[in-house]
């Protein structure tokens, strides 16, 4: 599917077409190499396959693409974070998803005010641990304090609740999480690659949408409606855009399809 035929959105990729990104480097390892550039025209190459369609049918056809990818180790995917989150004003710093908070990248670990390692898709919907494969997917995979974090648990995504220690706009309750605006459509994307990435059919649960939360470890998330709403609302920004762009070029070789092309939400779901 060709950019200049898209929506404003994938216009917007059109117009950031060179993208500064780290060369190749082994998967968890810090790459301190000099960056090069990838055009949209390759963007536009990678999704052929999924040209022309729409549904169901695209999103097979983009399961069929982004399958195909190298893995990170969980132990890889701290070094990793480093590179792919880092923060774009302070190279010694990464962001933290929910909190938005720059901290330095040695502060990784499990104590307090540590940064860790947020499974945006919580690994108990679909029950896959830290398995190499959806539980180390850097797709999903955010630094986030500990706290935090822990805050988060495994709840679906919603509005509402109260308001977050150190984590400034973000909103919980008993069943639910709520982003602060700024990554909202971050989450959104992040969850719809993990359903369109993980079918079944590499031994791994297949992970699915829905519009309930309090889903437990079904491999089901949601709630879908908001998810797209908040797609909508905050549509990919160049943080995001370089993140996608490092994985597929330094770690995993996949990319996630609703940051490139964010209105194949709507024609899927």
């Amino acid at each position: 599917m060709r950019i200049s035929r898209l929506t404003p959105w994938a216009a917007g990729l059109a117009a950031v077409s060179l993208i500064l990104l780290p060369a190749s480097a082994s998967a968890g390892q810090q790459n301190e190499a000099a960056p090069t550039a990838a055009s949209a025209s390759a963007v536009d190459t990678y999704y052929a396959a999924a040209e022309g369609k729409t549904g169901a049918a695209l999103k097979t056809a983009l399961h069929n693409i982004i399958k195909t990818q190298s893995k990170v180790t969980y132990d890889g995917v701290w070094n990793a974070l480093k590179v792919t989150d880092q923060d774009p004003a302070n190279s010694n710093n990464v962001i933290l998803v929910y909190s938005g908070r720059s901290q330095s990248k040695s502060t990784n670990g499990g104590g307090v005010n540590d940064w860790n390692r947020e499974h945006v898709w919580a690994k108990s919907h679909g029950d896959f641990g830290t398995a190499t494969g959806p539980g180390t997917d850097l797709h999903h995979l955010r630094p986030e304090d500990v706290t935090v974090n822990s805050t988060r648990g495994n709840k679906d995504f919603d509005l509402g609740g109260g308001p977050v220690s150190e984590a400034p706009g973000s909103l919980t309750d008993a069943d639910s999480f709520e982003p602060r605006n700024a990554v909202k459509g971050d989450v959104a994307r992040m969850l719809l690659y993990m359903a369109v990435r993980y079918d079944g059919g590499d031994g791994f649960a297949d992970l699915e949408m829905n519009d309930k939360v309090n889903n437990g470890s079904a491999p089901l998330f949601g709630k879908i409606s908001v998810l797209k709403q908040w797609n909508l609302q905050d549509p990919p920004d160049a943080f995001e855009q370089r993140r996608n762009q490092v994985i597929y070029d330094t770690y995993q070789h996949n990319r996630n399809p609703f940051i490139d092309h964010p209105e194949w939400v709507n024609s899927i779901w």
